[in-house]
């Protein structure tokens, strides 16, 4: 199978605008998180799928001097920009991962890959998202691109349309899904990059363990906070402001 990592990406945050290109160690934190990516097992391209916004032209500059691959596609059907670009990759397999998760870690890609994969045929849609464990920018998701195909021409849902997978996982009668979880619930750590304080901790985090290991994964990051656990105070607030929201 033709395994294509898609990452999402675009400059139009209203949080925290031209998110993916802010630096940190004075490299763009996109170029970080693809050279994390690159470290998967059982990958065979890495795609960086943004918008034909002309404001986007910045992330297209960037991937073109390093030499990744890009696809430039529709700016709020997201569903429609995986799905021409996986079609433009011949892709089988398709790994979704946000842009604002610069921390990914390579070797929970390649858990849930080895799921989809040992399985092939069983699953239509394997993550880490279903069950609460992993912290948030940790998330991935891995579906066939037969599934993709589905949920491109049966939604109408604008949030599915928007989100990509929401239609796959909201209907496990139609698609077989399988759940990839931690051992230990992990899901209160916010290491995802929404909001400046998100950039604090992300800063102190790659900060604190790329300079003496560039290739750490979750087992470092979660040591370092736990000596340092100023650093998730900083935007802690954020999962329990969220966290009250869904309970109205």
């Amino acid at each position: 199978m033709n395994t294509v990592v898609i990452v999402q990406a675009r400059m139009g945050s209203t949080r925290l605008p031209g998110k993916v290109l802010l630096r940190v160690l004075d490299m763009p934190l996109l170029q970080f998180q693809i050279e994390r990516l690159k470290d998967t097992p059982k990958v065979d391209s890495i795609v960086i799928a943004t918008t034909t916004n002309p404001a986007d032209d910045l992330i297209v500059d960037l991937c073109e001097s390093l030499g990744y691959l890009v696809f430039r596609g529709a700016e709020h059907d997201v569903l429609d920009r995986y799905h021409t670009a996986a079609q433009f990759y011949e892709a089988d397999c398709i790994v979704r991962i946000n842009s604002d998760c610069p921390l990914i870690d390579p070797a929970i890609v390649s858990r849930v890959l080895d799921v989809f994969h040992s399985e092939l045929g069983s699953y239509d849609y394997v993550s880490n998202i279903l069950e609460k464990g992993y912290p948030i920018g940790l998330h991935t998701e891995v579906f066939s691109r037969e599934a993709l195909k589905n949920a491109f021409y049966h939604s109408t849902d604008p949030d599915e349309r928007e989100h990509v997978t929401p239609y796959l996982y909201r209907n496990p009668d139609k698609f077989k899904l399988a759940s990839v979880a931690p051992e230990i619930d992990m899901s209160h750590l916010r290491w995802t990059l929404d909001y400046p304080v998100d950039l604090m901790v992300i800063r102190r985090i790659i900060e604190g363990l790329y300079p003496k290991n560039p290739k750490f994964g979750i087992d470092e990051i979660v040591n370092f906070i736990e000596e340092n656990p100023e650093i998730s105070e900083l935007n802690s607030y954020i999962q329990k402001e969220q966290t009250i929201m869904k309970s109205y």
